[in-house]
Formats: C-alpha cells, sequence, structure tokens
C-alpha cells in the first residue's frame, strides 16, 4: 500500500498503543502484514502515523474483535486500498449477518441464564425462610 502524504497532527507507535489498547508489536505486525500503508518516518526515525492511520487501526482493532479472521481483514484492506467497493460492501455485509446471528445467540443464552438465576434466587429465598 502506498503512503499519501496528510497534514495535521502526527501520533507515535505510544500514541497509537495508548488509543488502541494494542501493544507496540501487534501494530508493528499491522503494518508487517500491511494492513496499513507504509508508515512515514520521522529524520530520527520513529513513525509517525496520522490521523487516517489511527482511524484504520481502531476500525481493524474493531473487525477483529468482532472475531473477523486476519486474513479476511487483509483481504478487505486491499480491496479497500484498490477502491473495489463492491467487493468491501460484501465483505462487510457477510460479517454483519454473522455478528447478527451471533448476538442473537447470546440473547437467547441470556434469556436462558436470566431464568435459572430467577429460579434460584426463588430456591433460595424459599429455603432460606425460617420454617416453622
Amino acid at each position: 500500500m502506498e503512503r499519501r502524504r496528510r497534514m495535521g497532527p502526527t501520533f507515535s507507535i505510544a500514541d497509537i498503543s495508548d488509543r488502541t489498547g494494542l501493544s507496540y508489536d501487534t501494530i508493528r505486525y499491522y503494518e508487517k502484514i500491511e494492513l496499513m500503508p507504509t508508515i512515514r518516518r520521522s529524520k530520527t526515525g520513529q513513525r509517525e502515523y496520522d490521523q487516517e492511520d489511527l482511524s484504520r487501526i481502531i476500525f481493524v482493532t474493531k473487525l477483529k474483535r468482532t472475531n473477523m479472521p486476519l486474513k479476511e481483514i487483509e483481504r478487505y484492506m486491499t480491496l479497500a486500498a484498490n477502491h473495489e467497493y463492491e467487493s468491501c460492501y460484501r465483505i462487510l455485509k457477510e460479517h454483519q449477518l454473522k455478528i447478527e446471528a451471533h448476538i442473537n445467540e447470546m440473547q437467547e443464552a441470556l434469556s436462558v441464564m436470566n431464568f435459572k438465576l430467577s429460579h434460584y434466587e426463588d430456591l433460595i429465598e424459599h429455603h432460606s425462610k425460617p420454617r416453622g
């Protein structure tokens, strides 16, 4: 991925780590597998990220946290860099449907758990009352 020149604030790898919760190693790995365009370097060789880089890393992190495999994120980023918008849409739409299905499964599990907890609260209350 090629790097475009941007104006505005720049961030160090420490700033990016603080803002995303990612380790330096993870950020460098994302660069290595080209989830990021080539990162500019300062005169001293330090990485300089811009707002677009930060936004991209935050987006990648959100996709990763929703269990999208890194290979699929890589594919998406390549397609996005090549302006293949229909393919990008399809990837995100498919992932959206998976997330929604997972949320529905979790809501069903939570309903069962809430029922069981309510049942146990009733049993505890019934068995803790003094008999007489």
